[in-house]
């Protein structure tokens, strides 16, 4: 009998909780040959999600629950589920229903197959906000286009992998975490499935379109470095365009005398080198925060309850917290 941890990041879901339960149930129970369990990380929530988790966890016997001490955002909560499981495979997917558990058969056919993770891809982003999905098009294409790390358009943090490969993501672990970004990076056999968008029926969505934004960017200056290679070439091509212009102006001057520039023409080119030098310390100061970040060496994340012992992992140092008894 093969072992599989479903993880699931929870954030203010205690409606759909109950109802994400029993909908997975129906589905995995029907799978033969793998037992499955839950590892549900309450990342910080504000409403009950913390005393359901704990109720279904003693009414559940391989139901499990992380608890955080605050909000650390769904990146920690999907490193802290995957941390803290050690079976053969693990299945990430969201609480609210937009995963549809019916993928999990189709999951477990392509691991069976042979592939190191199976994951999958929306179709299309029918019910999605147009400007959300115009934008969600352009991160994908934009980043595709100046990174190494190749996305597969779509792509959703929905999959299930092998124990090797978790093991080798969990050799990341950066603060500043961007795990679309990370699975890619580790490489293994991985297979697309496609899926039709899923609307969701309970509850509301818990990203801000300002949140999106900052994740697509933490995203973009994780994997690649061509925005600093990109902010040497405009400098190096403003240095010798001025060159050129220093010279025409001496030659100019010296041949037809002083002649007195005008201020509008003057202005804009003050202001597009103040523009251009603002942008490049801007891209620069992303890059620095994040070495910033990583070299106050904090934890990932900090567990203040479990049903069970658990781990928080820091570089170097591994903290162990005593869970309560079912």
């Amino acid at each position: 009998m093969q072992t599989v941890d479903i993880i699931v990041p929870c954030y203010n879901e205690a409606e759909v909780l109950p109802t994400f339960l029993s909908e997975t149930e129906k589905i995995v129970r029907g799978i033969q040959d793998f037992s499955f369990s839950y590892i549900f990380v309450n990342d910080g929530s504000r409403d009950d999600s913390a005393a359901l988790l704990r109720r279904m966890s003693r009414e559940h016997d391989h139901v499990h629950y992380l608890s955080f001490s605050r909000n650390f955002g769904k990146e920690a909560a999907m490193y802290a589920g995957l941390r803290n499981s050690t079976a053969d495979y693990c299945i990430i997917m969201d609480a609210d229903l937009q995963h549809p558990p019916a993928l999990i058969p189709k999951m477990v056919e392509q691991i069976l197959a042979g592939h190191d993770c199976a994951a999958a891809c929306r179709a299309t982003r029918e019910g999605e906000k147009g400007i959300r999905s115009w934008f969600s098009r352009l991160f994908y294409k934009f980043s595709n286009s100046i990174s190494d790390v190749k996305m597969v358009q779509n792509a959703v943090d929905f999959r299930m992998m092998s124990r090797q490969m978790v093991d080798a993501i969990l050799e990341l672990s950066e603060v500043e975490r961007f795990s679309k970004g990370i699975f890619m990076w580790v490489g293994f056999d991985t297979v697309w499935i496609p899926y039709e968008n899923v609307e969701r029926t309970i509850g509301t969505s818990k990203w801000s379109f300002k949140g999106l934004a900052k994740y697509a960017l933490d995203g973009i200056t994780s994997f690649t470095i061509k925005p600093l290679k990109l902010v040497r070439n405009v400098g190096l091509i403003l240095f010798i365009v001025s060159l050129i212009y220093i010279a025409a102006t001496l030659i100019k001057t010296l041949i037809m005398g002083i002649d007195v520039p005008g201020y509008a023409s003057l202005l804009c080119v003050v202001l597009f080198l103040g523009g251009v030098i603002e942008l490049s310390l801007g891209i620069v100061g992303e890059y620095i925060s994040h070495i910033y970040l990583e070299a106050k060496d904090r934890p990932v994340y900090i567990l203040q309850e479990s049903d069970r012992d658990a781990v928080i992992t820091a570089k170097g140092e591994t903290i162990r917290l005593k869970g309560d008894a079912k």
